[in-house]
């Protein structure tokens, strides 16, 4: 991903474990990711946590030391849960083990996808389907989008930021 550029993003929990159905493992993903805005190096412009993923419409602003905000995110979020994990639920945390050199688990699938949104039709398109996202499917976690906690569209519906981390689309295009 380059700076100054907006994407989709989606990262994927490893092996598609609902790890994120827990709404503390969620408050983890907007801990970092307020945290990355407070310091300027992300703007976000919509988001949604779904239990085994989530999706991103940001834009990465300057590296975080020596590493992309991006790679930080999902670096400090594993750190979590594998902390959160060891305290909890040993069981749990056994799913997410993985014989690799340099790592014991792995919490987020190493595919994460960033798609450049380039047109403004295409941004509200992403937004669209990410605010639909726990409406549907097999999950089915709200019957409307603004009944859903852990998304933007309750700002983009009232203006009110619940989290601290948004910024209006409207403002950048």
């Amino acid at each position: 991903m380059e700076f100054g550029r907006i994407y989709f993003f989606t990262a994927t929990v490893h092996n598609w474990l609902p790890l994120l159905i827990d709404d503390s493992y969620k408050e983890i993903i907007i801990s970092s990711l307020k945290f990355l805005k407070t310091k300027e190096f992300i703007r976000i412009y919509g988001f949604v946590i779904m239990p085994n993923h989530i999706h991103l419409i940001w834009e990465l602003l300057e590296m975080n030391g020596k590493e992309s905000p991006h790679s930080s995110f999902l670096k400090f979020t594993g750190h979590q849960f594998l902390k959160k994990l060891r305290n909890e639920n040993l069981r749990l945390l056994e799913k997410f083990k993985v014989d690799l050199v340099n790592k014991d688990y792995e919490f987020w699938q190493r595919d994460s996808l960033p798609i450049e949104v380039y047109s403004t039709e295409i941004i509200f398109q992403k937004l669209e389907y990410l605010h639909n996202n726990p409406c549907k499917g097999k999950w089915m976690l709200a019957n409307n989008p603004v009944d859903y906690r852990y998304s933007s569209f309750r700002f983009y519906e009232t203006g009110i930021d619940r989290f601290g981390i948004l910024t209006h689309i409207g403002e950048r295009l």
